[in-house]
């Protein structure tokens, strides 16, 4: 079930591989998620001493969260993998020049995970192709609507 999509990631990239991970948040995070208030288009995923973080992705607090608590809402957040599925992500992407991309926040189990991509970048000359080819995808299915 997912609850935020990145589309621009997969306007913007060819998605490879993916994989879900787990993300540390804190209370107030997980009720603004769960009402909806985040926003991961303009994050990214950044590889250091080998872990792996989501920056930039924005979760509005909500105006019932604690007032002890200051919430920050762009923090940087870590994002939970095995240690040899971290080591795979960190040799295609120095090696190969991948990106790693956020594609979606779902729910697994109750808990919040993280799709990331394993991505390379589109060229003007690809987003304008699929482009194309999307809108003619949908014009065969208004032509065989209209015909049946």
């Amino acid at each position: 079930m997912s609850i935020i999509d990145n589309r621009k990631a997969f306007h913007d990239y060819f998605i490879e591989e993916k994989h879900e991970a787990g993300i540390v948040l804190e209370g107030w995070e997980v009720k603004a998620i769960r009402a909806g208030r985040a926003n991961i288009k303009e994050s990214y995923v950044v590889i250091r001493n080998g872990e792996i973080f989501l920056f930039g992705m924005h979760i509005t607090p909500l105006a019932s969260a604690s007032t002890h608590v200051h919430a920050d809402p762009t923090r940087t957040r870590k994002l939970l993998l095995h240690a040899h599925e971290i080591d795979k992500l960190i040799g295609k992407v120095e090696r190969a020049g991948y990106a790693l991309v956020p594609l979606d926040l779902h729910y697994s189990k109750g808990r919040i995970k993280a799709t990331i991509g394993l991505a390379k970048g589109k060229k003007q000359y690809d987003k304008r192709e699929s482009e194309k080819k999307r809108d003619w995808e949908r014009e065969k299915q208004r032509m065989m609507r209209i015909k049946v």
